[in-house]
């Protein structure tokens, strides 16, 4: 182990200067010097647009993938130091897709990957915690998708893991059945365990995340709280409009207090510091240049303004990566 890189007994994960490429013509580097810390007894969001690296450093951090570069820690002991059977007895891993054997029960996929580890919950426990006890005895093949994506997390939680991985848990599931899976999560949270969870909805981010790194081009740029991350962006506030007819350039010049203004499919996006200084001016701006809106949206801004604000694009925007 590196001397430098000395244990935190506050960390549950610690990374630094990682890097992972891929062979080809040219390599492909999917990860570029990332340096990443998440605490014990955090819920850690990990976002990042498509190709960013989010996956393959997950991949990393569980162990399922060596780093070209780097120096990694999972509560203290590096992966192929000796203690790598250690490590795994203590994590918990939800890959963003699980397939399970549709000839089981339910209960019975519990029971076998209870029979991975040395110690852990009985399975009517780990049928408790994701609410699935009612589905005990019935075949995988039958349960819906949010009942197979709270099964998934229940194998992850088979060891009594104190740290959980988990990558892309709620997409595609319906809005109730993401709210049962947010209230598991908090759940092992609040039991002061440690979650890392990647996800493509900035609402599920911004409710569930202790703190968020944004990752992008295989490096961190930019961690906080969501309330700190919000607050970097300079503005509280977010104008969406848009008008009959194309604006002249530089139409906005004459507004105050607008910090960034994006177009999106037609629309015109504002940050702005004080909405009530910015509005009346715009509306105003407007009126004097004859351009009539056809909409106008006020709200606050959210952590999707500054993921678009750092990368250009929607978290959304594409498949998983």
């Amino acid at each position: 182990m590196n001397a430098a890189f000395a244990a935190d007994p506050d960390a549950a994960i610690r990374c630094r200067r990682i890097v992972k490429t891929f062979p080809g013509s040219p390599p492909v580097e999917a990860v570029r010097g990332l340096d990443l810390e998440v605490r014990r007894g955090e819920c850690f969001g990990l976002l990042g647009p498509n190709g960013a690296g989010k996956t393959t450093t997950m991949e990393i951090l569980e162990g399922l993938q060596d780093a070209t570069s780097g120096d990694v820690e999972i509560f203290g002991a590096q992966w192929g130091s000796g203690r790598d059977d250690a490590i795994r007895e203590r994590i918990g891993v939800s890959l963003q897709e699980t397939r399970l054997s549709d000839k089981l029960t339910v209960r019975e996929t519990a029971a076998l990957f209870r029979s991975f580890y040395r110690r852990g919950l009985d399975p009517a426990e780990t049928l408790r915690r994701v609410s699935l006890e009612e589905k005990a005895d019935s075949w995988v093949s039958k349960l819906s998708g949010g009942q197979r994506q709270r099964l998934a997390v229940a194998c992850a939680l088979a060891g009594d893991p104190d740290l959980l991985f988990l990558d892309e848990p709620t997409t595609g599931l319906d809005p109730q059945s993401r709210r049962q899976l947010w209230e598991v999560i908090r759940g092992f949270r609040d039991e002061g365990r440690t979650v890392l969870v990647t996800t493509h909805y900035m609402d599920e981010a911004e409710k569930l995340c202790d703190r968020i790194a944004i990752v992008d081009k295989g490096a961190v740029i930019e961690l906080g709280t969501p309330r700190e991350l919000i607050a970097r962006l300079g503005a509280a506030h977010v104008v969406e409009f848009a008008l009959a007819a194309d604006p002249p350039e530089g139409f906005l010049a004459e507004v105050p207090g607008v910090e960034s203004h994006r177009v999106e499919a037609g629309r015109h996006v504002l940050t702005v510091a004080a909405l009530h200084v910015s509005a009346p001016a715009l509306l105003a701006r407007l009126s004097a240049l004859n351009l009539d809106l056809s909409s106008l949206v006020t709200r606050h801004a959210s952590l999707e303004d500054v993921f678009v604000s750092l990368t250009g694009r929607h978290l959304r925007d594409g498949d998983a990566a």
